[in-house]
């Protein structure tokens, strides 16, 4: 199986907590709110998750290792699927 660069999973990371964050402090702008679920989307794709908080996680994770970090089990929040 292929695993992404982590590198990409870093940047993709970054920009859905960016998008995440224009989307709060802009709940009624559409095109914020599409950005953020487009960036969420690629996301769960690249991590091979159907939710946000678990491509989120994953992605952590993936990174975690990246750098030699093993990070604890936690169990999530339901999250609504994309």
């Amino acid at each position: 199986m292929l695993s992404p660069h982590w590198y990409v999973v870093h940047e993709l990371l970054a920009l859905l907590r960016s998008r995440e964050r224009r989307a709060a402090q802009s709940p009624w702008d559409a095109r914020a709110l599409q950005a953020r679920d487009d960036a969420a989307y690629t996301l769960c794709v690249l991590m091979g998750e159907r939710t946000r908080a678990a491509a989120v996680e994953a992605a952590e994770r993936y990174l975690a290792r990246s750098r030699g970090v093993v990070l604890p089990n936690v169990a999530l929040a339901p999250d609504r699927a994309l």
